[in-house]
């Protein structure tokens, strides 16, 4: 499972590094995104949803920010 930490990264670019850092995935794997509240939390996983990825589940911790996984489908 890959892990990317984008918290801190404000929006857009943050969609653009998820999309950029599952490029470099094989098709099915699955990647855990690290989220900010607020835009990134509502815009990056409807975004790549939108470019035909599984999304499997978003869960916040108790630190405030939030874990999206997601199953990488090539487009």
């Amino acid at each position: 499972m890959q892990t990317i930490d984008l918290r801190g990264v404000s929006c857009p670019t943050n969609f653009v590094k998820a999309k950029l850092a599952l490029e470099d995935l094989d098709d099915g794997m699955i990647a855990q995104i690290l989220l900010d509240d607020g835009e990134p939390v509502k815009n990056v996983p409807r975004s790549l949803k939108a470019d035909g990825h599984k999304l499997l589940g978003l869960t916040q911790t108790e630190e405030g920010y939030y874990i999206l996984e997601l199953k990488k489908i090539e487009e």
